[in-house]
């Protein structure tokens, strides 16, 4: 799946769970989208909801966001680089963050970081619309 068919479709799963929750407060729609009741809640949301196992291990996992909006990526590459095309980046190049390489494509590797699963996170850049929290990580805007 190229991160275009990702971000489109996590965007809409994402959209039919916030028409669920519109009477919701803030901070109860954040709540809601903590790991374990998501896992009992909305099974389909994420993959790894079957097993259950977390991404991140953390204490409280909150899949809010699920991506970051610091995150950039355009199917076609952002750039080329020494012979490679860079296809993702961190746009605040977080100490965290690394970079999958290979020879012929760089791709950023978030595993390591815990930003956009944390709820003081969430809160400072929360917006019912994920698509509008999200929306300069895909350059091509498909």
């Amino acid at each position: 799946m190229t991160y275009g068919a990702w971000f489109r479709t996590h965007g809409e799963k994402h959209r039919k769970i916030m028409e669920k929750l519109r009477t919701l407060s803030n901070e109860e729609v954040i709540a809601y989208f903590r790991f374990e009741n998501m896992v009992e809640k909305e099974p389909d949301f994420c993959p790894l909801y079957a097993e259950p196992k977390k991404c991140h291990e953390m204490e409280i996992l909150n899949c809010y966001l699920c991506a970051c909006p610091y995150f950039r990526f355009d199917d076609d590459g952002l750039f080329k680089e020494e012979g490679r095309t860079h296809y993702s980046s961190c746009s605040i190049d977080a100490k965290e963050g690394k970079q999958f390489v290979s020879d012929t494509a760089v791709h950023q590797d978030c595993s390591s970081c815990l930003l956009p699963h944390k709820e003081s996170f969430i809160r400072k850049v929360f917006k019912r619309d994920w698509f509008e929290i999200m929306k300069e990580s895909n350059a091509t805007k498909s």
